[in-house]
């Protein structure tokens, strides 16, 4: 416990995995998208954008959200099955490579994306989602394993404080071989892949291979989901852990949606100059990424003071605000602030939701099914919000539309907080 080379292995695997979360989804592949997968005319005006998929019709971005929230259904029903299988053996290390793995080749494959056989095309996007966030299912696993609770918030802060600033210097090397020597963003994809798995060695060298436990010999591909059924029936008596992840599980619809299609967002609904699209999103990312560093750190300092719980809440109340905000901008400098407010409480509540459950977790020996449960209920919450992010573009043509749909999610999980009981443990978190 607490060892600094461990935590410091741990921690750099943020540095490692948060190119895909920039470059891929943030960044630079939702403009590529948007360009290959969008109609225009003589002046680059956009005049079309349906896709055919498997012969019916779709808005691009429309397509875009129900992959990704495939992707999201996929990783929710495998975990379980995975957890326990890595319980059972003590080898999350090995399932945190596999996925580490699975997510590079896919994010390299991208650079054949083509819009012609846009149903193989997808499937790249898919499984990088799948490799991405199936890693992170063990990846958070090893937080309570390899510090005590007291130690959490920081540790985690720092991981994805880490990750914005490693992922942000590899955005910027991208974007000065894109705009600077004509390189085709196609090569980005590449670059992730690379970055992804050759940082990730660093972590896998100092992270231990096993904690050892005693087992009983069961079956251990359906030992995940009878792993999370115990953990239901633990959580049913806890009232603080099973209030707050009802909290979790509906902001979480917002708070991701929000992360993944922002970029698409910004590309259709803000009036950029001639031109000026790329260049002002490009600024937006960077934006939102070096602000979110510091709202890491900024919002674990204010849970030290007034708790976790409150801390949350604070969050919850600026995402209303970027919803209500949202609907109504139509200018570049108008996104500007909003990405800015956005970077603040971006970093912080990812990183604070980890920490505080890392903290609400009882003492057991299977700390992998325990953030199984949670990463199934944050998956889940995807699925649902970004299936109705673009099922409501779908029907009402509008982004706008979409967005302001989600401080819904926001206000629920804001209520719910208030129900988490302010015990003395939780406001010492």
């Amino acid at each position: 416990m607490n060892n600094k080379k461990i935590i410091n292995a741990w921690a750099f695997y943020d540095w490692a995995n948060s190119v895909y979360p920039l470059v891929i989804t943030t960044a630079i592949f939702p403009m590529f998208y948007e360009a290959v997968t969008s109609q225009t005319d003589a002046s680059g005006a956009v005049i079309s954008d349906m896709v055919t998929f498997f012969g019916m019709q779709f808005r691009n971005t429309e397509l875009y959200s129900y992959v990704a929230s495939l992707s999201f259904l996929i990783v929710s029903f495998s975990s379980p099955i995975l957890s326990g299988i890595a319980d059972y053996s003590d080898n999350k290390k090995g399932f945190l490579q596999f996925f580490c793995y699975l997510g590079s080749i896919s994010c390299a494959s991208l650079y054949f994306f083509d819009v012609d056989h846009l149903e193989l095309s997808m499937l790249s996007v898919l499984f990088a989602s799948v490799g991405f966030w199936g890693s992170i299912v063990f990846y958070n696993a090893y937080l309570p394993q390899i510090a005590t609770a007291d130690k959490h918030d920081k540790i985690s802060a720092k991981g994805y404080a880490l990750g914005y600033l490693g992922s942000s210097i590899l955005l910027i090397l991208n974007l000065v071989f894109i705009m600077g020597f004509d390189m085709s963003p196609r090569w980005s994809f590449v670059t992730v892949a690379i970055w992804w798995v050759g940082f990730s060695q660093i972590t896998y060298r100092r992270l231990p291979n096993v904690f050892k436990t005693e087992r009983e010999v069961e079956n251990k591909f359906t030992k995940g989901w009878k792993e999370l059924k115990k953990v239901w029936k633990q959580v049913k008596h806890l009232k603080r852990i099973r209030t707050y992840l009802s909290s979790f599980f509906i902001y979480s619809m917002g708070v991701q949606t929000v992360m993944l299609m922002a970029t698409l967002f910004a590309a259709k609904e803000i009036d950029w100059a001639e031109d000026g699209a790329k260049t002002g999103l490009i600024v937006s990312v960077l934006i939102i990424q070096f602000i979110a560093i510091l709202g890491a750190y900024l919002l674990a300092a204010i849970s030290k003071k007034i708790g976790n719980i409150y801390a949350l809440m604070i969050t919850l109340v600026i995402w209303i605000g970027v919803c209500i905000a949202a609907y109504f901008i139509h200018t570049p400098f108008q996104f500007y602030i909003i990405a800015a407010v956005v970077g603040l409480v971006m970093g912080g509540i990812q990183s604070l939701s980890r920490s505080t459950y890392s903290k609400l977790v009882p003492e057991t020996k299977d700390y992998a099914s325990f953030f199984s449960f949670y990463d199934v209920l944050e998956k889940l919450g995807i699925v649902i919000g970004t299936f109705a992010y673009g099922f409501i573009e779908g029907v009402t043509g509008s982004m706008r539309n979409s967005i302001f749909a989600l401080m819904i999610f926001f206000i629920i999980g804001l209520l719910l907080l208030l129900l988490v009981p302010k015990e003395k443990k939780i406001a010492a978190a």
